[in-house]
């Protein structure tokens, strides 16, 4: 059996002993701690020279691993100077711990997150000097990088934004400063210990991952609780039981302990390495990284992922663009509200004009989402200032830059994919040129919104009760019409109607594009009816469902005076193809605004237009990617592939989604809304039945009636007195003749 005594300067309170077998050898292991006390640690190691096989030191400050290598702690260096002078073979458990580091990143981040686990992540390092060969590694799959060193070591008010500035600082200013009591000034100074303190606490909240270092564990957090570190991921080494407990009570979700644990107790790397070094009787010098690479992977020492409030769970992270439908949302805003009040007409164009040159912000922080597969998301909405309007008037390229500064504000965020919402999925070639420039994953959200739209479609029909549906797999005897067919959500709408209704009227005024969208049906679903169009008033009166898919960007598509009693409109375009106004006019026609999406969990955000925990299908296809952790260009271009929307309708569903309530431009409707439409329309539909009866009717031919014979009347002739005159009595006549 081979004797490992591994002296410790840390807390004597903790030793242990304990037998244990390892890499085939027997081993029997003491640790002894002695409070800080370098001069007994060097007795220590006096002592059990010749009587141990390794000593290991444990609890020492690690030299930094960039910058000078003078900088190393003094008691280290005494150490190590009598560690020269023994026969025994001495280790702090440099090597293992750099194998260690590497190795626990990249186990972690491809078996929980199939390689995505840290893409993207906003990550503190405490203390770059010492964690370097951590950062680097951590730096393939993140460029979000914050090292503290400079604000904890020299009270200097400044973060560390990027590997090369850690670089930087730790061979220029570091080295500089050292001899500088900077640190002992600026704490004594309240002001700046204040904007520190500011500073500190704004980076561990703003932080998804904490690097934590070994030694000086408590003093780094000490000043750190629920608000700055709940929910965080803390990747530190060798987490003992309090560690763990202290990191429990302040909010930590997951802990990542970077040193394997091979036994039942917890032991530093120091330990480790000196029960490797005994098992293969080599010196440290002797044992390459190879080697220990291979010890780790052939024993499986990996690295210990704890939990301290519930069973193994994954947090990942999107963002959503949004942006004003119409200056209405500019009105909204109390002070431009105000303002409106006292200022000319015009004054809200020139608000809607400015704003669409407004860079990109967040709107609202996203929270609580959970699916009941245990896995979590969180999130930012993202706004942009221009209407549909003003992105029409402008070329698409302005519309992609935005979009663009918009991706890089995401992965600043630690956004590991990004949705388009409304319009921005529209202009220009839909999403593909800014999936092709961006350095995030882009959905436009088209697959979801496509079968969210024939989702709610059928939930309402079935609510009103006017077509009767015999289960949810057969097909519904009745008619429905797609507005802006050859789109792509309309183009999947299509096909999708056309399996469950009889008859599908495709209307666009992109002909070419309905005839082969028709021969595509026909392979599909045989059996469907299909008919083509670029008039939709054509076929209004005769149908039963009709889903709006345009861009008309607010204008009217449709005569809705033209719609049959009880027809179902899904208007799924944003702006809205239908506005109030005309919605008002047919109280017996049920208008519902697309399929929006109850998200799973307790969801938490700005108001966005919705009923609580309630989002936009575009919205919920980028969520549902999130929590299954598959970050990729999903949906982008005018096409949307059909399998696709199967594939994303059945993610929706595993993660807990459901068609939430569905809704109005007035809110959510009730059962009494529905009702009460309903009956309007068999009203309606009965008044129109009877008048067409009535038409129909053959008119009943009138019995001829007698005729009297009927005298002539009579012609009385008057008879006019005749005058007559003497020539004598006539001078005037009488002149006239002369």
């Amino acid at each position: 059996m081979k004797e490992i005594v591994s002296i410790s300067l840390g807390a004597s309170d903790k030793n242990y002993e304990l037998s244990t077998q390892f890499l085939g050898t027997d081993f029997h292991i003491r640790r002894i701690g002695t409070d800080g006390n370098v001069e007994q640690a060097a007795e220590l190691m006096k002592a059990w020279d010749q009587k141990a096989h390794v000593i290991g030191l444990g609890d020492v400050k690690f030299p930094y691993a960039i910058g000078s290598n003078r900088l190393v702690r003094r008691d280290t260096e005494t150490l190590l100077e009598v560690g020269k002078t023994l026969h025994t073979p001495i280790t702090i458990g440099t090597a293992m711990r750099r194998v260690a580091y590497e190795w626990s990143l990249r186990h972690v981040n491809y078996k929980l997150g199939k390689g995505n686990y840290f893409s993207n992540a906003r990550v503190l390092f405490m203390s770059g000097m010492f964690s370097y060969r951590l950062s680097k590694v951590m730096a393939e799959y993140t460029p979000n990088l914050i090292f503290a060193d400079p604000l904890i070591e020299k009270g200097l008010p400044n973060l560390l934004k990027s590997l090369q500035e850690l670089e930087k600082y730790a061979r220029g200013l570091h080295r500089f400063m050292q001899w500088l009591p900077l640190k002992a000034v600026t704490d004594r100074l309240a002001p700046l210990r204040g904007i520190d303190n500011y500073l500190f606490r704004r980076a561990v909240k703003e932080a998804q991952v904490v690097v934590i270092p070994y030694q000086d564990f408590h003093k780094y957090i000490q000043n750190f609780f629920v608000d700055e570190l709940g929910g965080k991921i803390v990747v530190t080494a060798t987490a003992y039981d309090d560690r763990v407990q202290l990191l429990k009570e302040r909010g930590v979700e997951i802990i990542i302990d970077t040193t394997p644990k091979i036994l039942q107790q917890v032991v530093a790397v120091n330990v480790l390495e000196a029960m490797i070094m005994a098992a293969l009787d080599r010196p440290l010098d002797e044992i390459t990284d190879d080697d220990l690479l291979e010890i780790v992977s052939e024993q499986r020492l990996d690295p210990r992922v704890i939990y301290p409030f519930s069973k193994q769970k994954r947090k990942t992270r999107f963002a959503f663009v949004i942006h004003p439908l119409s200056q209405q949302h500019f009105l909204k805003v109390k002070p431009l509200e105000f303002i409106s009040r006292y200022a000319p007409k015009n004054f809200i164009n020139w608000v809607e004009k400015a704003c669409a040159y407004l860079p990109p912000f967040v709107y609202s922080k996203v929270t609580g989402i959970k699916s009941p597969c245990g896995a979590e998301a969180e999130g930012w909405l993202i706004t942009v200032g221009g209407t549909p309007k003003q992105m029409l008037a402008k070329a698409p390229e302005f519309t992609y830059r935005q979009l663009l500064q918009a991706a890089e504000l995401a992965k600043s965020l630690g956004a590991q994919i990004m949705g388009l919402g409304a319009f921005t999925k529209i202009v220009g070639d839909a999403g593909v040129t800014v999936s092709r420039r961006a350095d995030i994953p882009i959905t436009t959200g088209n697959s979801l919104s496509a079968a969210g739209a024939i989702w709610a479609a059928v939930e309402a029909v079935k609510r009103m009760k006017l077509i009767k549906v015999k289960s949810r797999k057969s097909r519904i005897h009745a008619k429905a019409m797609v507005v802006g067919a050859s789109g792509s959500i309309g183009a999947v709408c299509c096909r999708l109607l056309a399996q469950m209704f009889d008859q599908v009227v495709m209307v666009d005024i992109r002909d070419a594009r309905l005839l082969a969208l028709k021969q595509i049906i026909r392979e599909e679903t045989p059996q469907a009816k299909v008919t083509v169009s670029t008039r939709a008033d054509k076929y209004l009166a005769d149908m039963d469902v009709i889903v709006t898919t345009t861009s008309a960007a607010g204008k009217s598509v449709l005569d809705i005076m033209k719609v049959k009693p009880g027809c179902v409109i899904t208007d799924v375009a944003r702006p809205l193809d239908l506005s109030p106004e005309e919605v008002e006019k047919r109280p017996d026609v049920l208008v519902i605004e697309s399929g929006e999406i109850e998200l799973p969990g307790n969801p938490e955000m700005r108001d966005i237009g919705l009923p609580p925990r309630v989002t936009y299908a575009c919205m919920a296809e980028t969520i549902a990617l999130a929590l299954e952790g598959r970050f990729e260009t999903y949906t982008v271009g005018r096409e949307i592939e059909w399998q696709k929307v199967n594939d994303i309708y059945d993610l929706a569903l595993k993660h807990g989604m459901k068609l939430a309530a569905i809704s109005g431009h007035k809110g959510v409707f009730s059962d009494e809304d529905f009702a009460q439409v309903a009956g309007l329309a068999k009203k309606a539909l009965a008044e129109k039945r009877k008048k067409a009866l009535q038409a129909s009717r053959p008119r009943p031919k009138k019995k001829p009636v007698a005729l009297q014979p009927v005298e002539k009347p009579k012609k009385i002739l008057k008879k006019r007195p005749v005058v007559r005159s003497t020539y004598e009595e006539q001078p005037m006549a009488r002149a006239a003749m002369h």
